[in-house]
């Protein structure tokens, strides 16, 4: 592909990996990061704008990378004609707003596990009280970036959801204005997703597993993700039952992007989570080693609306992230007085498969920056989920950063029980 010009507009800096990318492979970049404490983020990397609205009539493609508003400004930029990777405000909606998400899949004729929604704790707690069961506790709006507040009880009376809700409602009634309790569904969680072109879905389609807690085993808090392991595939009975059905409407958006399903799947079926209405982070730098199409041509050739097949490695992609305190929490003495500014080293120099994410580089060295403690993402990729865990935890080893960590089972439930039940459900066969 010839030399393009793109330009890559964050809120927190999440696309800097990919903006990085497009780089190395030659093309010229600009990076807005609206955030003003996590503008740093990519220095060295990626050049930087200070106005993304002025490089607008510049760029060759205007890649979006979050929902939260960001769907209005890329409906808005397309509609001029440009090229545009990015949402809309109804694909915003349907990540931001979970009971629209869930209605929005009900009217496709995708069934749905229970919930209601809530805007005061009171008669959240009245409603678990009188229809005692396990319930998962799910933030809407801006709250549910907040990954710590999601709460999944254990109890069949429910009073862990009870003591939860009350301890909200004490510390943070002034964030969480509305929020979903979803009964609970037992089986296995998978992700499927697919990139859209603003007509149809290109495939193969993505296959991913999620690993939220902040420990192995899957215990501790809820993180935004300590790492997924996936596949590349034709389109399933998971995607036809759930994602498929929503073509002719993201046609109607013209939707230009990422879109994936969190769902929970048993011998009962498929019941859908959370849509996740953009790329995923770190979803979309390991799908990135999973590609051997270009990135930068993907992105481009996707925003043109060009219907191509993504060519994809066979076999298995893991990443890993690598995280430093305080990390998932929100500390920013913390953060000050452990990790800003921490040296990233490496043991030799191959970074092969080592990703950034809030890092930026002063005098060739790599340094944590940012707020979050999230640090790099490492992704090793094979012809088995064994092979691409040796090599993402091999490469891992290469890696030096004061008080880091990280997971070390990321995959593991592939063999654990993830593969026989998906199989023996019949949900991975493709279609």
């Amino acid at each position: 592909m010839d030399k393009k010009r793109f330009l890559f507009v964050s809120i927190d800096g999440l696309i800097s990996d990919i903006a990085w990318q497009v780089v190395k492979e030659g093309h010229e970049v600009k990076y807005y990061i609206e955030s003003e404490i996590d503008r740093d983020i990519a220095d060295g990397f990626v050049p930087k704008c200070s106005n993304w609205q002025n490089e607008v009539d510049w760029a060759d493609v205007v890649v979006f990378d979050d929902v939260l508003g960001h769907g209005t400004h890329a409906k808005a930029v397309r509609d001029t004609g440009k090229f545009v990777v990015g949402g809309t405000p109804y694909t915003d909606k349907l990540e931001d707003d979970r009971a629209f998400g869930q209605e929005e899949l009900r009217k496709a004729g995708v069934p749905i596990i229970p919930y209601k929604e809530f805007s005061e704790f009171d008669g959240a707690i009245r409603f678990v009280q009188e229809n005692p069961g396990k319930y998962a506790i799910k933030p809407s709006g801006e709250a549910q970036n907040i990954k710590r507040l999601l709460f999944v009880g254990e109890e069949e009376d429910g009073r862990d959801v009870v003591q939860v809700l009350e301890a909200y409602k004490r510390v943070w009634a002034d964030r969480v204005k509305v929020f979903q309790l979803q009964r609970r569904a037992i089986g296995v969680e998978i992700a499927v997703g697919a990139f859209f072109n603003g007509r149809e879905f290109l495939t193969p389609i993505n296959v991913n597993f999620e690993h939220k807690k902040l420990f192995p085993g899957n215990h501790g808090p809820s993180t935004g993700e300590m790492g997924t392991s996936m596949y590349w595939s034709e389109p399933n009975r998971i995607f036809n039952s759930t994602l498929k059905k929503f073509e002719t409407r993201l046609a109607e958006e013209k939707y230009v992007g990422y879109m994936d399903l969190n769902c929970i799947v048993n011998n009962n079926g498929i019941y859908p989570l959370e849509f996740t209405a953009r790329f995923g982070y770190p979803t979309i730098s390991i799908q990135q080693e999973g590609m051997l199409t270009p990135i930068s041509e993907f992105l481009y050739e996707m925003a043109r609306g060009t219907n191509f097949k993504i060519k994809t490695r066979k076999g298995f992609q893991i990443g890993v992230r690598i995280v430093v305190p305080p990390f998932p929490f929100d500390d920013s003495n913390t953060f000050e007085t452990s990790s800003k500014d921490a040296l990233i080293l490496f043991r030799k120099p191959n970074r092969e498969g080592v990703h950034i994410e809030d890092v930026k580089v002063v005098n060739d060295q790599w340094i944590v920056t940012g707020s979050s403690g999230v640090a790099l993402i490492v992704v090793g990729i094979g012809q088995t989920m064994r092979q691409a865990q040796a090599q993402a935890y091999s490469r891992i080893k290469n890696i030096m950063i004061p008080n880091m960590y990280f997971r070390d089972d990321i995959g593991e439930r592939w063999y654990d029980e993830d593969s026989d039940k998906l199989h023996n459900w019949g949900f991975l066969r493709e279609l």
